[in-house]
């Protein structure tokens, strides 16, 4: 059945319902992770350095298992929008499940392979012994930090963001204070800012652990694991990751052909990616909406309510990009300054600082549209699409590395590659979808 076009503004204060608290607990996680940045760094430059590189482990990680968010939200949407709250609290109880479970094998084969993963990046003596406290200690955190992508998925999926902005915040400032109180108080140095994040992982966990008992026993879900959740969230789960593994092959191919092109263009292209993932975590925050009102509408088999959705998403998308794009322009000249203190890397930066803006509103189209496919549950799609695009995207960086050169023009060209060339291959698979009828299937 289908209810209607829905007016725009109604779908607008739907879709912002749901993204300013997601933007919230969004930019919450990085602006912590600076802190805890800063907070290490006073220890010095190895200890700084060792966090770099585990932090880098870690983050790989933790990326490619973001789909434990991305595959509950629309499961649980879908059967929201049928009138189905308890078959779609339980969904979202199994995929925790099932992310406690990968967390736990993760958490020791990663503890026992720590020492080989440091070594891997050639460090010296006393970065490698900095970094394998770090990493050892953080493994503990790993299986709490993807039981909270699964119960925040949960959460968006019954049309919830602010809690997970809720716990993102209280979370994220207890990991503050207790990196404070452990790295100087205690004087556990880099072990301490380990130890504090665990603690607050775990204590999130338990807060969401609260909130999902509750959910549950007023839905009559089962907190038990049912074999057969488990086994759907882990299908749909495996396209998404094989869609998100293409998207950090294609930052790690051009990060390292930025590194063939020189030292100072690979610290400016850290700096560029720095801000281009910084305009992505709020234009994501569309996407995260996106995710939850696609899956409900179709679970309610209402088509007409998905496109006005799909509508309204792209003109915040593409008008959100635009403005973000020209603040970035306007402040490309002296933005470098920010990260380095010195006007020659700044006029190294600068040039890409303008790509990445004139590529902006493009991007925050195909943030959405990547949003409501994920929303639509159209995951097979998105993983073929993603290996297709990086099919497009090697030649061009590969080109860009042997033919564009060294400093300010080089970089620049290499952004383009990848702000511009890589998210257009990205638009015109998702947009060709999005044209199309055979992403919108109805019902559970």
């Amino acid at each position: 059945m289908t209810s209607g076009r829905r007016p725009a503004r109604g779908v607008d204060r739907e879709i912002l319902r749901l993204a300013v608290p997601a933007l919230g607990a969004l930019i919450a996680e990085p602006l912590f992770l600076l802190a805890d940045s800063a907070m290490v760094g006073h220890l010095g430059l190895v200890p700084l350095a060792g966090l770099g590189i585990a932090s880098v482990v870690l983050q790989t990680i933790i990326g490619l298992l973001v789909f434990l968010a991305y595959a509950t939200t629309p499961a649980v949407a879908r059967r929201l929008g049928a009138g189905d709250e308890r078959g779609g609290v339980s969904i979202g109880v199994d995929g925790m499940w099932l992310a406690l479970g990968l967390g736990a094998v993760l958490a020791a084969a990663g503890a026992l392979l720590t020492p080989a993963l440091i070594a891997l990046f050639g460090p010296e003596e006393a970065v490698a012994e900095a970094a394998i406290t770090y990493l050892a200690i953080s493994m503990a955190g790993l299986p709490a930090m993807l039981v909270v992508f699964a119960a925040t998925g949960l959460l968006r999926g019954l049309q919830d963001t602010r809690t997970p902005l809720v716990v993102a915040v209280a979370g994220f400032g207890a990991n503050a204070a207790l990196n404070a109180l452990l790295i100087y108080g205690a004087g556990w140095g880099i072990a301490g800012s380990a130890v504090g994040t665990v603690i607050a992982q775990w204590g999130m966990v338990a807060a969401y652990a609260v909130v999902v008992v509750r959910h549950a026993r007023r839905s009559g879900a089962a907190l038990r694991p049912q074999r057969a959740g488990i086994r759907s969230s882990a299908l749909s789960g495996g396209w998404l990751l094989v869609r998100t593994a293409s998207l950090r092959a294609a930052l790690v191919l051009a990060t390292v052909v930025a590194t063939g092109i020189g030292t100072a263009e690979l610290a400016g292209f850290h700096v560029v990616l720095t801000v281009f993932s910084t305009l992505a975590f709020a234009l994501d925050a569309l996407a995260v909406a996106a995710q939850a009102l696609v899956g409900k509408g179709l679970g309610a088999a209402d088509v007409d309510f998905v496109r006005s959705v799909l509508r309204r998403c792209l003109v915040w998308g593409v008008g959100g990009g635009a403005v973000l794009g020209a603040g970035l322009a306007a402040v490309s000249g002296v933005a470098g300054l920010l990260f380095t203190g010195s006007a020659e890397a700044a006029a190294l930066i600068a040039p890409s600082l303008v790509v990445v803006a004139t590529g902006t509103p493009l991007a925050g189209y195909v943030f959405v549209l990547d949003g409501v496919l994920i929303g639509a549950g159209d995951a097979r799609y998105l993983a073929l699409t993603g290996l297709i695009n990086l099919a497009v995207f090697v030649p061009l960086v590969l080109a860009a590395g042997a033919w564009g050169g060294t400093g300010a023009a080089g970089l620049a060209w290499l952004t383009a590659t990848f702000a511009i060339g890589y998210i257009a291959a990205r638009a015109t698979t998702l947009g060709l979808r999005t044209r199309g009828t055979a992403w919108q299937r109805t019902g559970v």
